[in-house]
């Protein structure tokens, strides 16, 4: 059984496609199987284009950094957007909670996992652990998944360079 299924892996695929939005539908429904989704979706002429607006609209969430208007957004979309939590059984996957109707759209799906993931994610890891790369001029999503909680930079590539620039800063000429 599963005990959180819309966690982390939730969260890590919204800043997946913020950070690298797909081309297409398929890409789109590509990265939700490498990210652990197993469904599949009845196709629509404007899924690409109404998943795009999940992804805006979470990405407001990201980039607020007041936490009760953060709690807020969050609260909104999940109120939009999900359903009561009911146990299901599909895909090999075991038992575990959906969030969300049966049978809805690619969008509407992914905006349900990704904001009750997000939730989950805040409620448990900490409410700041999801922002923007703090290595300028980046604008990348990080969600924070270490154990200490101290994650600011989107890759290796970023810490290094704002490690870089701080010495430099620090170096007289």
């Amino acid at each position: 059984m599963h005990l959180n299924p819309y966690g982390e892996y939730a969260v890590l695929l919204a800043a997946s496609l913020a950070n690298d939005w797909p081309a297409d539908r398929e890409g789109i429904e590509r990265r939700t199987r490498e990210s652990g989704m197993t469904m599949t979706f009845p196709a629509a002429p404007d899924d690409h284009e109404r998943t795009r607006t999940v992804v805006d609209e979470w990405l407001r969430i990201v980039d607020e950094t007041d936490l009760d208007a953060r709690a807020a957004r969050l609260n909104a979309q999940m109120a939009a957007v999900t359903a009561y939590p009911r146990l299901t059984n599909h895909d090999g996957e075991g038992w575990h909670l959906h969030y969300r109707d049966s049978d809805e759209s690619l969008p509407r799906v992914l905006a349900a996992v990704i904001s009750v993931g997000t939730s989950l994610h805040l409620v448990t890891r900490g409410m700041t652990r999801l922002a923007r790369c703090a290595a300028e001029p980046c604008d990348r999503v990080v969600v924070d998944v270490t154990r200490n909680g101290r994650q600011r930079y989107c890759s290796v590539r970023c810490a290094n360079r704002a490690a870089v620039r701080r010495h430099r800063a620090r170096v007289p000429r």
